[in-house]
């Protein structure tokens, strides 16, 4: 069995760890990453165990290569180049998209009808260029044919990911999931960034009653795009956000905010930006949402050395 994985970050290159003592891996990542995977090996410490593994990483992919699967687990504004760029690959492969947000599964079925949903909602964080921590994890991952349905490459896949220890489920609704996740993320991950605190800090009531505001707003939303999710009001989801996420989830801090400090762009877009690009096809106002958008841009601006 043989696994390629794109646009690998913490994410990507954390699985490809764990991946790595049960199939054939390769990885395609930045070149600091690459160089020093192959001089010193990738560290893995936290809730994923801890270890050094030792895999295939480049800048591409090996000449005449071919793969039982691809896993996508870029920044989800990378997702159409890296479609583009890989195209011939990925056309004919069973592709998964582990990433953040709403639209990268669309983004792939333009390239191929393999497509394979994915949701995690794991903290990893930085501790080197081939180094990853994993801080937090509020459930196992989810994989799903998109978008729905499941069937045998989907259980395979997850079988092969449980042998490598990492906790999965498959759903035959995974859009359903992907949006559960998205209500996760827009209600925690842009205020965390703003705010500069680890996602506990959120629970202060101040804080609070923006992310009930932001979560009230794109449940709305999910209820005109006909997505059923396990929570019947947005006040049941928030109740579980409060009493089980949030606990499982205090220490992390927010993606968002890592791609902040490190000058990068965030996946604002297909977060509360996408809550709010969908919610004007229904006439859903959502002035939180694009608050908070707004606020993020800013960030960016500043990070990236703007006025």
């Amino acid at each position: 069995m043989k696994i390629l994985i794109l646009g690998a970050g913490a994410v990507g290159l954390s699985v490809a760890a764990k991946l790595s003592t049960v199939c054939g891996i390769h990885v395609v990542c930045r070149k600091s990453s690459a160089d020093a995977i192959a001089e010193q090996g990738f560290t893995l410490t936290g809730m994923w165990g801890e270890g050094t593994f030792r895999f295939s990483a480049s800048e591409s992919v090996p000449q005449d290569s071919r793969f039982d699967y691809i896993i996508i687990s870029s920044k989800s504004q990378d997702t159409e180049s890296i479609c583009r760029q890989f195209a011939p690959l990925i056309r004919d492969t069973e592709t998964v998209s582990l990433q953040n947000g709403i639209g990268n599964e669309e983004i792939l079925s333009g390239f191929t009808d393999r497509v394979i949903g994915g949701m995690i909602i794991t903290g990893f964080e930085w501790r080197g260029d081939a180094a990853i921590h994993v801080s937090v994890e509020a459930g196992p991952m989810m994989i799903g044919r998109f978008p729905e349905g499941a069937g045998e490459p989907v259980e395979l896949l997850a079988g092969i990911l449980r042998g490598a220890g990492i906790r999965v489920g498959t759903s035959s609704t995974i859009r359903s999931e992907l949006w559960g996740k998205t209500l996760y993320n827009c209600a925690l991950n842009p205020l965390g960034a703003v705010m500069g605190v680890p996602y506990g800090k959120l629970t202060h009531p101040a804080s609070w009653r923006i992310i009930e505001k932001i979560v009230h707003e794109a449940f709305r939303v999910i209820e005109a795009e006909t997505v059923h999710l396990p929570w019947a009001t947005a006040e049941d989801y928030l109740a579980y956000l409060r009493d089980v996420q949030l606990p499982a989830t205090a220490l992390h801090h927010s993606s968002m905010l890592q791609d902040i400090t490190r000058g990068r762009r965030t996946e604002i877009d297909f977060l509360n930006g996408a809550v709010v690009m969908k919610a004007r096809l229904h006439g859903i106002p959502t002035p939180y949402n694009s608050a908070i958008v707004d606020l993020i841009r800013f960030r960016e601006s500043l990070a990236a050395g703007g006025n």
